[in-house]
């Protein structure tokens, strides 16, 4: 990500929404922003007293004594140590002011992102199914980057500057009203100049932020499957893909950026020939008789207190649309809809694990059907194998068990000891299922803190226990801190197998009356195999387990085994059954047939 001050722009599509959403976080503040206002009111009269007391100084002081031999500068002096007095006081007033309003922004931003943060982890599955991770994670890096840098620069010096600027008007009309105008027509035209280049380049903007994200979201998943990558021997191609994306990048951020390398040099001219033009008109009106050079004088300070932070403020332009920008991404997703649990029926003890799919079909897109009338009953203590190829529907009857998704009405029945799965709360629901998966997710932390993650009130005792259960507890005991030792980088530093052992232990220490294994063993060695069998069987024990398996010899004992192709069973019964069948089990156990 380029550093803040290089990035272009995007525009919000609804400018007045999004800052009235950041303006109700800020607003949960009022006390502190009293104090603001105290703070930034006082800074801007002292910058108001401070120009206009210009004028006495050169109209009653400096040209009475203009050719005097002994001039009397006391009271002259006075009259220094009293701006001294109003300009340390306002530049005071100003930090505290900004100090104040930095704290409040600091807060918001940290409110703002917990919401995010809290309400992602209550949508669904299919939200992260259909959205790439590398997406999601610059709403925490780029965008919340952008909001930072408004609320910590921006939205201080857009405060300060409303009531510096609104006391100098009301002075500079005191002093001058054809001055002012003067000043406010090329003020106008300034602006509407800026204007004109910010609507340009917009569009260019826009495409730089879109590829922004596009890169940030390739390069998080090359990073994650850089194992793949290289053995496939894919870095040539990746690099190419890489380098095109950069190029987009680099066009979108050429353009967007020569339109904000223009912005800056030009107000500051712009700013100066304005000066210019205030001092020959003043000038003019000195001479003609309708002023005097204090008020001229005085004015044309105001008119540098007047311009600068306008002048300011465009130079915060593109910081202000992309935080907006950002900030309306954020609240896209906060706005998202949570996941729905119409269930009120909590699983207890008393369930026993019995599930009953009745003519289940189901589908992730409307049309393309992934299951088609699965029919099955799983009794409590029952083993029920799962068996097929790659897209077969196994991994989708899982997701139906735990509710991640949820079949349409009239699209068959599932429950659960006979109560319909709707009707069980998710988090209730879920508590009583047990999952190892094939792909196995470990967090940084002790691995002592990572199986106890699924109990948390586990005891250390009861953990230790789970680890011998999955015949983990060989390997950890060996590791130099044992059970306190820290893993990260989704446990880089152990083998696939004792990851998945790990797994294994998370599940075990659950104690649920239901497990789901998807492909457990699959990532473990022969060796390892046989030594978890008896604990994995032990595990099973008097729970009703479903299992994926390409590995069909983890399979031989289960109750009933399903084989299922596009989203069908096409044969089901136990090891013995289906092998006098001869059929697809047959070929697929033989190795006629292979599982892809």
């Amino acid at each position: 990500m380029p550093p803040p001050k290089m990035r272009g722009t995007q525009k919000p599509r609804n400018t007045k929404r999004t800052i009235l959403r950041l303006a109700s976080y800020m607003g949960r503040f009022k006390g502190l922003w009293i104090f603001v206002f105290f703070f930034v009111v006082l800074s801007a009269l002292s910058e108001v007293a401070g120009a206009y007391m210009i004028k006495p100084a050169i109209n009653n002081y400096i040209i009475p004594l203009i050719g005097s031999k002994n001039p009397d500068l006391s009271a002259f002096f006075r009259l220094i140590l009293a701006m001294i007095a109003v300009y340390v006081t306002g530049a005071l007033s100003g930090y505290a002011g900004e100090r104040i309003l930095i704290s409040i922004s600091t807060k918001t931003l940290a409110a703002l992102r917990k919401d995010l943060f809290h309400h992602m982890e209550k949508l669904p599955l299919r939200y992260y199914d259909s959205h790439q991770h590398g997406v999601l994670m610059s709403l925490y890096t780029n965008d919340t980057d952008t909001l930072r840098e408004m609320f910590g620069m921006s939205v201080p010096q857009l405060f300060s500057t409303f009531f510096q600027v609104t006391g100098i008007f009301v002075m500079m009309l005191i002093l001058s009203v054809p001055l002012t105008i003067l000043i406010l027509v090329t003020i106008a035209l300034i602006m509407i100049l800026s204007a004109q280049i910010g609507k340009k380049s917009a569009k260019a903007f826009r495409k730089q932020q879109d590829s922004i994200g596009k890169v940030n979201a390739y390069i998080e998943e090359l990073i994650e499957g850089q194992r793949v990558v290289k053995v496939f021997t894919h870095e040539d191609e990746v690099n190419c893909r890489f380098d095109e994306l950069n190029e987009n990048l680099r066009k979108a951020g050429t353009s967007a950026m020569s339109y904000v390398s223009v912005l800056g040099p030009l107000m500051n001219n712009l700013s100066h020939i304005q000066y210019a033009l205030t001092a020959i008109a003043g000038s003019f009106l000195v001479i003609k008789g309708f002023s005097d050079v204090g008020t001229i004088a005085s004015f044309l300070q105001s008119t540098r207190s007047f311009s600068r932070p306008l002048t300011q403020v465009s130079q915060q332009f593109n910081s202000v649309l992309n935080a907006l920008a950002g900030a309306e991404r954020i609240f896209a997703v906060i706005d998202e809809p949570i996941e729905e649990d119409a269930g009120n029926v909590e699983v207890d003890s008393s369930f026993k694990g019995e599930f009953d799919f009745e003519d289940v079909d189901f589908s992730y897109e409307e049309g393309v059907p992934v299951l088609k009338k699965i029919s099955l009953k799983a009794k409590p203590g029952q083993k029920i194998a799962l068996v097929g190829s790659t897209g077969s529907g196994k991994t989708t009857i899982t997701n139906l068990l735990t509710r991640f998704y949820d079949i349409d009405e009239g699209k068959g029945k599932i429950s659960y000891d006979g109560i319909p799965l709707k009707s069980l709360r998710k988090d209730s629901l879920r508590r009583s299922l047990g999952m190892v998966l094939q792909d196995t997710h470990l967090f940084t932390g002790t691995i002592r803190e990572n199986i106890r993650y699924g109990n948390l009130s586990a005891t250390d005792e009861e953990v230790v226990e789970a680890a011998k259960l999955a015949n983990a507890d060989y390997f950890i005991r060996h590791l130099k801190d044992g059970y306190e030792t820290v893993i990260t980088g989704d446990g880089s530093s152990l083998s696939t197998g004792q990851r998945q052992l790990l797994a294994i232990a998370r599940a075990a220490v659950a104690n649920p009356p239901v497990l789901i294994l998807d492909e457990a063993t699959s990532s473990i060695d022969t060796r390892t195999e046989r030594l978890i069998q008896k604990g994995m069987d032990s595990l099973m024990h008097g729970r009703t387990v479903f299992v994926i398996a390409h590995r069909l010899s983890t399979v031989r004992n289960a109750d009933e085994i399903l084989v299922l192709e596009k989203g069908e069973i096409i044969e089901r019964g136990n090891h013995d059954e289906l092998m006098e069948k001869h059929g697809r089990y047959f070929d697929l156990y033989t190795g006629a047939f292979k599982l892809e």
